[in-house]
């Protein structure tokens, strides 16, 4: 956790609050055994768009430490967090 989180607050739900988004990269690699096999690899995390610092990071560790050569990434990322949206109901219904 990072130093300007207080204590007992989550730093994921600070990170949303400054605009870090939900972030999934489906990652195709070749198998290193195997090279003309391609492996699925799903990784979630926060990240902040559209720079995406985790996911290159995350990325640049793979080509460095991973056998698999990478083949394709593809990113999905998620609305920011807001306020709740609220209904009021025009019936209520009681069941005894």
């Amino acid at each position: 956790m990072h130093d300007d989180v207080p204590h007992g607050v989550d730093g994921d739900f600070v990170r949303q609050m400054q605009d870090w988004r939900p972030l999934t990269a489906d990652i195709l690699y070749h198998m290193p055994d195997h090279p003309h096999v391609l492996q699925s690899f799903t990784w979630q995390t926060l990240d902040m768009a559209p720079r995406f610092p985790r996911l290159i990071r995350f990325l640049d560790f793979w080509s460095h430490s991973i056998d698999g050569m990478l083949h394709s990434v593809r990113i999905m990322h998620g609305a920011s967090l807001r306020p709740a949206e609220y209904r009021f109901v025009d019936h209520e219904l009681r069941l005894n």
